[in-house]
């Protein structure tokens, strides 16, 4: 299904899609196409790409591409897959009560949970806000060990 959706590979391209995304929410996906849960998550990103088109934009990002590295360190991507979004070139964060709230991490469980949380961070956009409260349950919000370095 990854096949439906932009792979950025370079970042020009990484940096053209972030500012030429205007007055829609534009979803980043960090991650590789030969990983399983990368493939599941970009499954639900395919699948639901045409139902948020008014007010998203999906774009694939892989990791391994030298070109795009620094986004990679920017962003802290260390698990994958690890999904960032912005809109009208601000990095939106999400408040889904992990201790990251710059990246959502892991896959969505199913396409109707993508659906929302485009939704919430795109009517939270629309209102000036960064940051949005996750509208998801914490059953369906994935959990990850954070590990810091240097603690």
């Amino acid at each position: 299904m990854a096949y439906l959706l932009n792979t950025l590979t370079r970042k020009r391209e990484v940096d053209s899609v972030i500012r030429d995304t205007i007055d829609k929410v534009l979803v980043l996906r960090f991650g590789r196409a030969s990983d399983a849960v990368c493939l599941q998550l970009d499954d639900i990103l395919a699948k639901s790409a045409r139902e948020v088109s008014k007010f998203a934009v999906v774009a694939l990002v892989d990791v391994d591409s030298e070109d795009v590295q620094v986004y990679v360190k920017y962003f802290d991507i260390t698990l994958i897959p690890s999904t960032v979004f912005f809109f009208n070139a601000h990095h939106m964060k999400m408040d889904s009560g992990t201790a990251d709230h710059t990246k959502w991490v892991g896959a969505f469980h199913r396409k109707q949970d993508f659906i929302d949380v485009m939704e919430a961070i795109y009517r939270g956009a629309m209102k000036g806000k960064l940051i949005v409260n996750c509208p998801l349950p914490p059953e369906r919000i994935p959990r990850y060990q954070l590990l810091y370095k240097d603690i």
